[in-house]
């Protein structure tokens, strides 16, 4: 145990004694109030960025901004002013940045969203409720940037693309831009006269500096809730918004023809069209419509491989799903410990769209056509947020039936389904009150599965899932309480249920389990889950995080939700400190402390972990951070897919990473995490590392390789039933190694013109040693768990494995050899022309190369020879869209 409390008391002591000279926030900041005039007999300004137009006189200038970063609350080096004025149609505003040095003003490019060099910001609460706005950026290239912030400033959705129109100038006294947003982008009330939060925000490129207009304490919580004012918008008429986007895509494939598969003879072509539209019911609130949609531009997967059973979470890029996420957005159980499957949602866009979940029963000399995902045939998302303060989402839609082709060496064809029409139902709303301080909220999830033939029986015939949660703040925010309890219940044919008892999310089968029981008769099965806690995060240096979190063994979220496990109660504690104030060495320190206990619905105790880190931004710019994770106790209920609970071996996981200043034109950053059980039970290491040139302003290039290790000397491989009278739960010793790296090249050509480009090698490789089973899985040392088998017990013979236990020459079971080698490539060429605001044309070129390489090949060679020695899938596209705003 003294082992055990040295690196932890040393990091401890490292994180402590850093010298912080820091103060803290102290007063009431008074609201700033900035007042707008209409444009009434003079022409509206021309957006061309030199301010120099009649109806900028009709208001004064605001400024007197004040430095927020790195160090809050002092004069920044450069000040900024703006106007703003309005007519019935949009609202418009100017700004000066004003910069002594103009030629060294950065002008990046990037596409949009990028953010890069010296920009400008305007945030617009026009709900005025103090959790969402509308935020409208450009940098001093001319470059849009535009986020839909919610959450009080916690969410920051860059999928929201409005139309409006900015432009640039930089001049003798620094740069200006005028900015024209149509009030169709905005969301308002009916008040003759309107109120509007806002905040703005400016970047001052070379010192790595942000100012506002609005002062915000550091330690003060929230975003939103801390803006200024903008009054003196009288008699404006909420618009309601109407645009239609039909497009086209014709796209060609190729791929290595296969002899004699009529579905594989090198290449195929297609054109389809559809049609996204977007419909404002009110100005509040917006119906979205999306017909046979189209994702071909969207950026690939990158690779993995999980060997520990449980699905693998992907991020959703399919921008229909991806625009107002934050309203359908219900966690179960997130929070600043982490370490409680934060990434498990209610709804999980990914499911729909999905891979086939069928396959068919094929016989010799058969081929099939297996469809590689399922068509949307239509959806539609009504959303939004009203002026009271009510966030409606309500999401439909419906996929296609789908068919797998299988045909014959005589050219007999027939079909079987692979995948049902499907109905996918989500209905989300929150009512914010107590003066935007509370909110409560709900969310309804619906899956309904069409005449399930009996290939696809099963899958659930119907899944439904419900929530609520809620949130309280108090003392000007610094405190909160909130939560959320779900249920779910699915159903379906007595195969289905069964199979949903019996997958890792559940094993109801397994050994030892006394509080669940398998029940092969069952066609429903009900659960619950949630989340309870509190919380202090603004006003002063320390903010802290406690609560609970459970999943009930029934619950099952996986229709249109992420789960990876069920049957787990689970307590955290976060403890933080953060500097306010630069000192000679840092901008800014923070220091945590967590710690996780978790239960099983049995009462065993499963896991007891404590964890220290610390994060740095250093005075020139660098970022660093560092941690260890001590586990004092862990056993598991899954890793012998449905044997009895494992006790794993206690130790240490540490990490640190390291990245230098990321404005510099070229940028190092490196991770590395390395794991290790104290009786060297397992060990892990895994370590990236990389570079980010910026040659010149239009280009941008970076690659990261990586590399892993992972020897774990009890690595699950197979379960077998009965052997000589009793179960054999069989473990290998792993060796594997992953080898991976990640290359891009962003070109931008104008703000409306841009080539982008990623690709990914992959290899991951594993080899199993020192066969066993487990005959004690709770034994406190390790050796104590598992009973070897010896070098005349195994014998492998045509890639399988046979065990001869009693040495008496008969074979007692058999398993295929484990021994892997998965070798892929994967990349992305897209060319997009915004050839007028809300138009684009896409240029596609994806390749793809998958093959299962030969396991006692070395990393490298295995990768060069089972990459560049195919022939890769080539998919090419061209999109067009056409945007029609009526």
């Amino acid at each position: 145990m003294n082992n055990v409390k040295r690196p932890i008391i040393f990091f401890t002591l490292i994180f402590f004694t850093i010298n912080i000279k820091a103060q803290d926030s102290t007063g009431v900041v008074p609201k700033k109030i900035y007042v707008t005039k209409p444009i009434e007999q003079t022409v509206p300004p021309t957006v061309d960025g030199l301010l120099t137009d009649e109806a900028w006189d009709l208001v004064e200038w605001a400024g007197d901004y004040i430095e927020f970063q790195p160090d809050e609350n002092t004069s920044p080096s450069h000040q900024t002013k703006f106007k703003i004025v309005y007519d019935s149609k949009n609202l418009y505003i100017g700004v000066r940045c004003y910069d002594s040095e103009p030629d060294k003003i950065v002008k990046r490019l990037s596409r949009r969203d990028g953010f890069e060099g010296d920009w400008v910001e305007f945030n617009i609460d026009s709900y005025h409720d103090k959790r969402t706005s509308f935020s409208f950026t450009v940098t001093a290239a001319g470059v849009k940037g535009d986020e839909f912030v919610s959450n009080n400033g916690n969410n920051w959705d860059e999928s929201w693309n409005p139309i409006w129109y900015t432009k640039t100038n930089i001049d003798e006294e620094g740069w200006t831009a005028e900015l024209r947003i149509p009030l169709s982008q905005l969301k308002f009330g009916k008040e003759d006269e309107q109120v509007w939060g806002l905040q703005s925000t400016r970047r001052f490129f070379r010192a790595e500096e942000r100012s506002l207009w609005q002062r915000k304490p550091i330690d003060t919580p929230g975003w939103v809730s801390e803006f200024g004012e903008l009054h003196g918008l009288k008699q404006i008429e909420p618009q309601n918004q109407l645009e239609i986007q039909p497009y086209t895509v014709t796209s060609a494939e190729t791929y290595e023809a296969e002899d004699g598969n009529p579905f594989r003879d090198g290449s195929e072509n297609d054109v389809t069209v559809g049609l996204d539209a977007k419909i404002g019911v009110t100005n509040d609130l917006t119906l979205d419509l999306t017909v046979n949609p189209d994702f071909g531009q969207v950026e690939a997967d990158p690779s993995a491989i999980a060997l520990d059973g449980f699905q693998i979470f992907f991020r959703e890029q399919r921008p229909f799903f991806v625009e107002n996420k934050n309203i359908f957005d219900f966690r179960v159980s997130q929070s600043e410990a982490g370490d409680t499957f934060g990434f498990d949602n209610v709804f999980y866009s990914r499911r729909i769209g999905r891979s086939p979940q069928g396959s068919p029963s094929t016989g010799d000399n058969e081929f099939v056509d297996q469809p590689d995902n399922t068509p949307i045939i239509g959806a539609a998302k009504f959303s939004g947020k009203t002026k009271d303060g009510w966030a409606i989402g309500v999401l439909e839609s419906v996929t296609a039936k789908r068919y797998a082709l299988i045909s014959n060496d005589v050219g007999e064809e027939r079909k079987e389904v692979v995948e049902p029409l499907t109905n996918y139902f989500v209905g989300r709303l929150q009512k914010d009150f107590n003066n935007r301080n509370s909110y409560i909220g709900g969310i309804f999830t619906a899956t309904n599965r069409d005449n399930l033939t009996q290939e696809l029986d099963f899958l659930h015939k119907s899944a439904f899932t419900g929530g609520i949660d809620f949130k309280h703040q108090w003392n000007e925010r610094d405190w909160y309480v909130g939560g959320n309890v779900i249920f779910s219940h699915v159903s379906g044919s007595e195969e289905a249920i069964k199979n949903t008892q019996e997958s890792i999310t559940h094993l109801f089968q397994r050994v030892g389990a006394d509080h669940v029981e398998l029940d092969t008769t069952k066609t429903s099965l009900s659960g619950t889950g949630g989340n309870l806690q509190i919380g202090k995060v603004g006003n002063g240096h320390w903010k802290f995080e406690s609560g609970a979190t459970w999943r009930s063994p029934e619950l099952e979220l996986n229709d249109i939700g992420f789960q990876r496990q069920a049957d787990d109660i689970r307590h955290y504690t976060w403890i933080g400190y953060q500097t306010l104030k630069p000192d000679s060495t840092f901008r800014r320190v923070g220091i945590n402390y967590n710690h996780w206990s978790a239960w099983d619905f049995n009462g065993n105790h499963n896991v007891l972990r404590f964890n220290t880190n610390s994060w740095q931004n250093w005075k020139n710019n660098w970022f660093s951070n560092l941690g260890i994770t001590y586990t004092a106790m862990q056993y598991s209920n899954f890793a012998l897919r449905g044997g009895p609970r494992l006790r794993q071996s206690s130790g240490v996981n540490m990490w640190n990473s390291v990245g230098t200043d990321r404005r510099k034109k070229l940028s190092f950053n490196m991770f590395q995490r390395t794991s290790r059980a104290f009786d060297n039970s397992n060990r892990f290491y895994y370590v990236e590392a990389g570079a980010t040139y910026q040659p010149i302003n239009a280009l941008r290039i970076s690659a990261f390789p990586s590399l892993s290790t992972n020897n774990d000397k009890l690595q699950f491989i197979d379960n077998f039933d009965d052997v000589n009278g009793t179960p054999r739960y069989l473990n290998g010793h792993i060796r594997q190694r992953t080898l991976s790296m990640s290359f891009r090249l962003n070109y931008t050509i104008n703000p409306n013109l841009t080539i982008q480009y990623w690709g990914q090698p992959f290899i991951s490789r594993g080899r199993y040693s020192s066969f066993k089973h487990i005959v004690n899985p709770t034994a406190k040392q390790f050796e104590n768990r598992f009973q070897s088998y010896e070098e005349d017990q195994v014998t492998l013979v045509d890639d399988t494995y046979s065990i001869d236990e009693n040495l008496n020459g008969v074979e007692d079971f058999s398993f295929d050899n484990p021994d892997f080698s998965f070798v892929q490539f994967r990349s992305n060429l897209v060319i997009r022309w915004e050839y007028i605001p809300g138009s684009e044309i896409f240029l596609v070129w994806s390749q793809d190369v998958s093959q299962n390489g030969d396991p006692s090949d070395g990393l490298l060679s295995s990768l060069g020879d089972n990459i560049f020695g195919q022939k890769p899938q080539n998919i090419f596209l061209l999109k067009a869209t056409y945007r029609f705003v009526l």
